[in-house]
């Protein structure tokens, strides 16, 4: 009776043991907590039930079943290289990188079995049939453009799975290592144009401000001999007036005229060039002064009368005729009182008066140039009235 009532109370312990245990494990299955931006689909005996949301959920034990937990962040996504043909038959390798969103859970997991292979092997269609209508040049520019093709594509695509595709790059482009070669020639040869054609423009740039600078101080110049001339020119004009109203002023004696002409003769004869010379028509007029000055006579411009007559016609004592030495001697007196008039009329030009150079003597001996400039011509003697 005793093993009996044992056994009974072990069978016992055991039962309670099961459905405690039981109900731990239903209890268990019962409650499910759901972290954030995770989703858990539902189903219950096979069939879909509801999608659990973050929280504390409770659940029906051995009835209701966790299919599967999404994750409802974005996510990224790098493929590896895919070999696409151009439009002009070159291969290149393209890498490209996806950023994907679940919007529908449900969608993502009853409309596709695996939603990353199925944007993957999309992605690779979609991008040979994109680089398939460009060449070469205009892949390796036309980014924007592919990427958006591609996301146009993959969002049309992946709406009914319940994903959205925010963004497509491409990674990497990789043409052939042949064709890299010849790309790298020709990027070099355009640099080496485009240096040649700055330095050309340069060049040109330098010598057309050189020019410009030349022509400037060629006119600058030109201005200035020009000013410098017109100058030159006033201050000589000037200086013959102010040397010609000095002349008219002192009042140069013919005398002096008379000397002038003497001393400038034999110099235009001298010169080699002439083979004949002409006697002006006032040289004997001079020539007359000259002669009244050493005979004495006096400055009225008659001829010379015979010694002892009076110009009266007055009868006077006669006058014996002079001695020669006192004539030369009166001759010499005349001579420096014409001189020291002509320091006169230099004193008044502005200029001082050099005797030595005035009547072509030179200070130690000899004769210099007289002065260039053409004497005043001396008046006509006077004809005598009858």
């Amino acid at each position: 009776m005793d093993d009996t009532s044992n056994v009974g109370t072990i069978a016992f312990y055991l039962v309670a043991g099961l459905v405690l245990l039981f109900l731990v494990v239903a209890l268990v299955r019962s409650v499910r907590i759901v972290p954030q931006t995770v989703a858990i689909i539902v189903e219950r005996l096979g069939r879909y039930s509801r999608t659990l949301d973050a929280g504390l959920h409770l659940l029906i034990p051995f009835v209701d079943r966790v299919r599967a937990g999404v994750d409802l962040r974005e996510q990224v996504v790098s493929f590896p290289p895919q070999p696409v043909i151009t439009s002009d038959n070159l291969v290149v390798s393209i890498d490209t990188v996806i950023y994907f969103q679940v919007t529908d859970p449900k969608s993502a997991v009853y409309e596709i079995a695996n939603y990353i292979t199925g944007i993957e092997q999309l992605t690779v269609t979609t991008l040979r049939n994109v680089i398939g209508s460009m060449d070469l040049e205009q892949t390796l520019t036309s980014r924007d453009q592919i990427n958006g093709q591609l996301r146009g594509v993959l969002d049309e695509a992946t709406g009914r799975w319940g994903i959205r595709v925010n963004r497509v790059e491409l990674k990497a482009i990789d043409p052939p290592a042949s064709v890299q070669g010849s790309m790298e020639q020709q990027m070099r040869a355009e640099r080496d144009r485009r240096a040649a054609i700055l330095t050309a423009e340069g060049v040109k740039q330098s010598q057309i401000l050189t020019a410009e600078g030349e022509k400037q101080a060629a006119i600058l110049r030109a201005e200035g001999a020009a000013q410098a001339a017109i100058l030159t020119a006033e201050g000589e004009a000037r200086a013959i007036l102010q040397v010609f109203d000095a002349v008219h002023r002192g009042d140069a004696d013919p005398k002096l005229l008379a000397y002038q002409y003497l001393q400038i003769l034999p110099k235009i004869a001298q010169s080699p060039s002439s083979k004949m010379w002409f006697l002006p028509s006032e040289l004997t007029g001079a020539l007359g002064q000259l002669a009244r000055g050493f005979s004495g006579a006096g400055d009225t411009g008659g001829p010379a009368r015979p010694a002892g007559e009076s110009p009266l016609g007055e009868d006077l004592p006669p006058v014996a005729l002079t001695d020669p030495a006192e004539a030369l001697a009166e001759a010499r007196r005349e001579s420096a009182a014409a001189t020291a008039d002509a320091t006169s009329a230099g004193t008044l030009s502005g200029r001082p008066f050099d005797p030595t150079v005035e009547l072509g003597q030179r200070p130690g001996g000899g004769a210099v140039p007289p002065p260039l400039q053409k004497p005043a011509t001396p008046p006509a003697p006077e004809e005598p009235t009858a």
